[in-house]
């Protein structure tokens, strides 16, 4: 078995104890009371999110890993280019690769067409760790694209890609879940971490909240962007879209034929 062959297992172990660890600590500290039941939400995310794991396994780290190594053996990109110590091409490049979520999430929701496909994310009445990993297919294979453009642009080699995949996916986990941290610790790993309080609030049915707090693994590219937002208490959000709220419509069939609907504009206000 390869180095990276071991990364991936051990990464994959990490992941899943990272979820198995947010649903616990979320059902023994809950940030937000729950608006439907969970056993209803999990027949309908469990599948989603299967569908997703296909996809992110079968295209889309299969692609990644594949154009890396291409730009690894190319000397392509800018990380290559420049005369940079290893260990600091490798920091400057997880963080590039953090902003570029960042800036690709921005995009899913600035854009209709991608938007249409985001929104499948933004449906779920209620925000758990099950909702984590609730992705349309669609919007996984057009960020195969965007990945792409920003593996060859960097340079980022295999390895780097998949110790950053690693710690999205972990953090995709640990700021979806509906766990109370208290308040102390909140407050300073927010500092440089994405927190479940902070992801909630990107979660509301009000525009101009779910508008905001777009990072991923590290907090800062919304400070740097002046797209972060502290309030309001999670307690008082109402999680989802103000147009898709009838749970008879947010089944998976629904779900996945979501985005070529015709789709309602309206917001809540606040």
């Amino acid at each position: 078995m390869t180095a990276l062959a071991h990364a991936d297992l051990w990464g994959g172990l990490l992941v899943g104890l990272a979820v198995v660890t947010c649903f616990l600590a979320e059902h023994r500290h809950p940030l937000r009371a729950r608006a439907r039941p969970l056993r209803e939400r999990v027949g309908v995310n469990l599948p989603m999110v299967a569908l997703a794991a296909l996809t992110l396994r079968l295209v889309m780290i299969p692609a990644a890993l594949a154009v890396a190594a291409a730009a690894e053996r190319g000397g392509v990109g800018m990380l290559r280019w420049l005369p940079l110590p290893a260990a600091i091409a490798a920091v400057a490049g997880f963080l590039l690769l953090d902003w570029s979520v960042y800036a690709w999430h921005r995009l899913n929701h600035r854009v209709a067409w991608l938007w249409r496909f985001h929104l499948v994310h933004h449906t779920d009445l209620d925000l758990d760790v099950t909702t984590a990993f609730r992705f349309h297919t669609g919007e996984l294979l057009f960020s195969v694209g965007w990945r792409t453009l920003v593996i060859l642009a960097l340079g980022a080699g295999p390895a780097l890609l998949l110790v950053y995949e690693i710690a999205a996916q972990a953090a995709t986990a640990f700021h979806h879940s509906n766990w109370a941290l208290p308040a102390a610790m909140e407050r300073r790993l927010n500092l440089v971490l994405v927190t479940p309080a902070m992801h909630g609030i990107h979660h509301s049915v009000v525009e101009r909240e779910t508008n905001s707090n777009w990072s991923v693994v590290l907090s800062w590219w919304d400070r740097l962007h002046a797209t972060f937002r502290r309030e309001p208490p999670n307690e008082t959000l109402t999680i989802g879209l103000p147009a898709w709220r009838r749970p008879r419509e947010l089944g998976v069939a629904h779900l996945l034929a979501l985005p070529f609907r015709r789709q309602p504009s309206a917001w809540t206000p606040r």
